[in-house]
């Protein structure tokens, strides 16, 4: 049993210790914005927030987030208002859509910490977040935008 904070509500889960977040969020809480990539930390697919800092969820084992703060891209923003959600809209960002919400949960770090960042910071940051589509120019964009409306 374990007992986590996910978006702002507590939950008591019935898994293994080292069940990896992304299942506990996905199977059990229902919160399926996370998605499933690679399951070995490379793509960013899963990335979420934990303590504000963003963690690929798919290796990261329930029992290490016991006691803070998770955040998926549901937690971002309760009606899609958060900056980098209207400017993924307003950048027609997403071909597939399937690596977004790790995308946007990646940036959404980084505006946290830097709320101007440079091209390059801004490329640094999204290293390793794959997009198979290669909106890789868009994201730049959409992350650029946010940081100037948000």
């Amino acid at each position: 049993m374990a007992q986590i904070n996910v978006n702002g509500s507590s939950h008591r889960v019935d898994v293994e210790p080292e069940t990896p977040l992304l299942w506990v969020l996905r199977d059990v809480l229902g919160l399926t914005g996370t998605k499933y990539g690679c399951g070995i930390a490379a793509c960013g697919a899963c990335t979420v927030h934990v303590n504000g800092e963003p963690v690929r969820s798919c290796s990261t084992p329930v029992s290490k987030v016991e006691g803070k703060r998770v955040t998926t891209i549901e937690g971002l923003s309760r009606d899609s208002s958060h900056p980098l959600q209207k400017a993924w809209v307003a950048g027609q960002v997403p071909q597939c859509g399937y690596c977004q919400s790790g995308q946007i949960m990646q940036a959404a770090a980084l505006l946290a910490k830097n709320p101007n960042p440079s091209r390059g910071e801004i490329v640094r940051h999204m290293n390793g977040n794959i997009c198979r589509c290669g909106t890789y120019n868009r994201i730049i964009a959409a992350i650029q935008r946010a940081a100037r409306e948000g």
